[in-house]
């Protein structure tokens, strides 16, 4: 099974214009149009997502929709991944879709980072931060894992911008 562990794009810095909460914070302009990059990049790589899932926040729904435009899939939302996530809950979410091979997991840092390192069964001082728009492949047995899954790789935007470009 893969998982892919996407940090939402780019989203408006603090509370303006009529922004209330953190939870509404959409992306920029440049955050949309970075993830149209991202998830381009994601096509020319053979993803194909039988699951998307988002944090219920707006800026991740924003980046799960877009990636869900361009790579099909399923698309949800699951307070599991809101931030200050655990591992527990997002993985009994999941055990909701015994079917899905390829998933998506849109959220935030520094709780993408923490499920890679429950996935890889990696110690404390093991780290992963991700950029806004990175995305990260984990390949797993079983969820949740029952031994180290493999990190396959982590990719930037900017990574993405220069393959779509070469």
């Amino acid at each position: 099974m893969k998982i892919y562990l996407v940090r939402h794009g780019i989203a408006v810095e603090g509370l303006v214009r009529g922004i209330t909460r953190d939870s509404e914070r959409p992306l920029t302009d440049e955050g949309i149009t970075e993830m149209k990059v991202v998830a381009r990049g994601l096509k020319l790589m053979g993803v194909s997502p039988d699951l998307v899932v988002a944090s219920p926040l707006v800026r991740t729904k924003q980046t799960a929709d877009i990636i869900q435009t361009e790579l099909g899939g399923e698309l949800t939302t699951c307070d599991a991944l809101t931030p200050g996530v655990t591992s527990g809950n997002v993985f009994k979410f999941l055990k909701k879709y015994p079917n899905s091979h390829e998933i998506f997991l849109v959220g935030h840092e520094p709780d993408m980072g923490e499920l890679v390192k429950e996935m890889v069964g990696a110690g404390f001082e093991f780290t992963l931060p991700f950029q806004k728009g990175g995305v990260c492949c984990v390949e797993v047995a079983d969820l949740p894992p029952t031994m180290p899954g493999i990190l396959k790789w982590l990719i930037t935007p900017r990574i993405f911008t220069s393959l779509l470009k070469a």
